[in-house]
């Protein structure tokens, strides 16, 4: 029996046909060795660090419009959703036991492995997750030193016609600031979200000495990259200056996931660690 945020459900204890809606959920999955039948994505191009673990798993929609039909066809036995995303949890119960977690966001991703595990009966297994991920951690802070104690480093977005930055509470700000990273004060702080929305004549908040800039697949968002790099804003940044700009993948920088941090603490090492093999 798992008390969650639409009540209490009784679920398998080795479920044999997950479906789950979110890619943080599914993810959480994998990384507990439990491969869901069916998951929604927000994606069309699979990122780096989910490659070649898809094989298998349906599509059954989107986050904001699962399908429901799709979903009753894989004849689940336990289904993982989040606050309701778009379909009700009495409809999802009606095709199987169904767990809803109050996902708060990806200041909240830790949290949410937690729930995943508890669900799938991996408490055990994510201890030793958690374990992995802080042997990573201080790997990368050993291999960083003194040097980077006076170096700020700024993550952006492009993303939805927008320019975003990740504060100190978002995945990736969880991230940057247990490996030790100073963050510039725009971007050293908390919000409810994790995120701001900034528009490009504050351009500047997104200064630092290194800054790591993710784009979305849609052309819009690469064009406004472009676009960005051609304004006198951008070449006053001091990471332009210096050429410490470096391009990571969106959807492993804000994955919200063991799996995409994994990711991210690879791409740090590469880009911040010479002549480290990560």
């Amino acid at each position: 029996m798992v008390e969650h945020v639409a009540g209490k459900t009784c679920v398998p204890l080795n479920p044999q046909r997950l479906v789950v809606l979110g890619v943080p959920t599914m993810a959480n999955a994998l990384a507990l060795e439990v491969k869901p039948v069916g998951t929604t994505l927000y994606f069309d191009n699979i990122p780096p660090y989910l490659e070649g673990k898809l094989d298998g798993i349906k599509t059954v929609g989107t986050n904001q419009q699962p399908n429901l039909e799709k979903i009753l066809t894989l004849t689940p036995d336990l289904i993982i959703t989040l606050n309701d995303w778009g379909a009700s949890y009495n409809q999802l119960s009606q095709i199987a036991p169904t767990v809803v977690d109050d996902w708060q966001g990806y200041p909240s991703w830790k949290e949410h492995f937690n729930f995943v595990a508890e669900v799938l009966g991996q408490t055990e297994a994510a201890k030793q997750i958690w374990a992995n991920y802080e042997q990573r951690i201080q790997k990368l802070r050993a291999a960083l030193g003194d040097q980077y104690r006076e170096i700020e480093v700024s993550y952006m977005y492009l993303c939805c016609g927008g320019i975003s930055i990740d504060l100190k509470n978002s995945f990736s700000g969880m991230i940057l600031d247990e490996v030790g990273l100073s963050r510039p004060p725009t971007q050293d702080l908390e919000n409810d979200s994790g995120l701001v929305i900034l528009s490009e004549e504050l351009l500047t908040d997104i200064d630092g000495d290194v800054i790591f800039i993710s784009v979305d697949e849609d052309n819009d968002s690469e064009n406004m990259l472009k676009q960005l790099k051609q304004k006198p804003l951008w070449n006053k940044l001091k990471a332009v200056q210096q050429g410490r700009v470096y391009t990571v993948n969106l959807q492993t920088w804000r994955g919200g996931n063991p799996l995409a941090a994994y990711a991210v603490i690879d791409d740090l090492f590469k880009y911040l660690v010479a002549n480290q093999d990560s």
